[in-house]
């Protein structure tokens, strides 16, 4: 680990065909239903985002089918996306306050720095090529907040929190490499298994309620 480099998880994702079935998704499995966010124009796509405790949020994200055709791969695989789909946990985001030196240390690749915007929000984020999913989506993408503001902290508390993320894969060990690099600290597990997985483990007001991949 590079000394002073500190992550944290920032946000979890979800995909989905369209907006409507993702919030409608989220809402079954957690009892709550996300808020409408906005736009990313660099992506075509737009969101709905979940508050879950401190500085950590969940997002609803799809193709934004009203913006014209980005000109490039979007992001968390939504291309590929295929319609009737369903809504799933697909990919995670390491908070960082220095992403080019996580993006230097990290022994997994995790792609390009982009800058993005969405209303007065500004931030960086990595993103694999062709849009792809970092190791199946449980490699995390790295974001670096720019803006000075943070969603989450516009969000109401609907009294979720993230309790545990878990991440499976086949090559545990640099997965759990690059969360050692990065000095990523937070509820995370790593376990090996024969395919990417995540599941998230959230602390609802009536009870522990699961998201997964």
């Amino acid at each position: 680990m590079t000394p002073m480099m500190r992550s944290a998880l920032d946000h979890l994702v979800v995909v989905a065909p369209t907006l409507a079935e993702g919030i409608a998704s989220v809402r079954e499995a957690l009892g709550v239903g996300p808020q409408r966010g906005g736009e990313h124009s660099r992506m075509g796509t737009h969101n709905a985002l979940l508050r879950l405790g401190g500085a950590m949020y969940l997002e609803v994200i799809a193709v934004n089918p009203t913006a014209p055709d980005p000109g490039h791969a979007r992001w968390f695989g939504l291309d590929r996306l295929e319609a009737g789909s369903a809504p799933r946990l697909a990919a995670w985001v390491a908070r960082t306050d220095d992403a080019r030196t996580a993006m230097a240390v990290s022994p997994i690749p995790p792609g390009s720095l982009e800058p993005m915007t969405r209303g007065d929000l500004a931030w960086t984020i990595t993103i694999p090529a062709g849009g792809e999913l970092l190791e199946g989506g449980v490699a995390p993408m790295l974001i670096q907040w720019t803006g000075g503001s943070h969603p989450a902290g516009r969000l109401p508390d609907v009294g979720l929190s993230l309790e545990r993320l878990e991440l499976v894969h086949p090559r545990r060990d640099a997965i759990a490499s690059m969360l050692e690099w990065i000095g990523f600290e937070g509820p995370v597990s790593v376990a090996q298994g024969e395919r990417p997985a995540l599941v998230a483990h959230v602390r609802t007001p009536s009870g522990s309620r699961t998201l997964s991949s």
